[in-house]
This record gives C-alpha cells, sequence and structure tokens, in this order.
C-alpha cells in the first residue's frame, strides 16, 4: 500500500508543484468497486474553488494516460481546511502546539484514538500531550491524524 501511496505521489506532486502549489497530501479511499482519490492542495495565499478545477484538469489528463488506478474512481481536489489531515512530521511540526487527533494503526494501552496537544516531533515519533500525561508515537504507527480546530467560547 504504501508504494502505491508513494507512486501517486511521484505522478501528481509535479502537476501540482508546476501550479504553485504545495501537495498537503492524498488519500485513496476504496469503497467497493469504486474509489475515491482525495487530493489536499496548499498555498500560503489560499485555495480557490477554480484552483481546485485547474488541478483537477491537469491531474486528470496525467491520470488518464499514466492509469495508476485500476476501475473506476472518483478524482476529488480539496484544500486541507481547518481540520486539515497531517501526512508528514514535517507537517506535524508546523502544527505544534495545535490539538490534533489521532487514529493508531495498533492498538495502544488498549485503545487506538487519542486527542491531545501536539507537543511535537522527537526523531521519527510524535509528542502528544493530554490527561497530564506525553504519550510518544511513531509515525508508521499512525493510521490517520488531523488538526481538532480550537474556537474561542
Amino acid at each position: 500500500m504504501a508504494t502505491k501511496h508513494a507512486a501517486l505521489h511521484a505522478l501528481i506532486e509535479p502537476v501540482v508543484a508546476s501550479m504553485g502549489f504545495e501537495l498537503w497530501g492524498i488519500d485513496h479511499i476504496s469503497q467497493g468497486k469504486h474509489s475515491r482519490l482525495v487530493i489536499y492542495i496548499e498555498r500560503e495565499s489560499g485555495v480557490s474553488v477554480e484552483d481546485c478545477a485547474d488541478i483537477s484538469r491537469q491531474v486528470s489528463a496525467v491520470m488518464d494516460v499514466e492509469d495508476p488506478i485500476p476501475g473506476e474512481y472518483r478524482l476529488e481536489v480539496s484544500s486541507p481546511g481547518m481540520a486539515r489531515p497531517l501526512y508528514s512530521l514535517e507537517q506535524f511540526t508546523r502544527y505544534q502546539g495545535h490539538h490534533v487527533a489521532l487514529k493508531l494503526r495498533v492498538a495502544f494501552d488498549g485503545r487506538r484514538k487519542y486527542q491531545g496537544l501536539l507537543a511535537g516531533v522527537e526523531g521519527d515519533e510524535v509528542l502528544l500531550q493530554l490527561e497530564g500525561e506525553e504519550y510518544c508515537f511513531p509515525i508508521e504507527s499512525i493510521d490517520s491524524a488531523h488538526v481538532v480546530p480550537q474556537f474561542d467560547k
């Protein structure tokens, strides 16, 4: 699965970069015989609906030629938004001090879901503070993660 994700990233990242955006992440979600390919793009000045449409057209052309996903799939291009998913150690570092939710691949201390303050990154581990304790999760043990937006009351 990791090699398929790496292959998709290698196909899509140059297209996104050439259009002046950062490829924030990719999710390939299988749904029976259909699937979804979600591409998250980022740019300091923001992402518009037109930007998403433009990148969708360019990526779609590359995907049609390379055909890396068997069967039918729906292509979606989006900004990562406020509850942005986190994929890399660099992204976790950028969001240090924010609240995040993690889902682990395998349960740790009897649970797979954790939510707390992102204390930072140490080596290849994500440091999470919750309930007065600090947890260290190796990046490869994290199935999914996203920022939890905090709103002042």
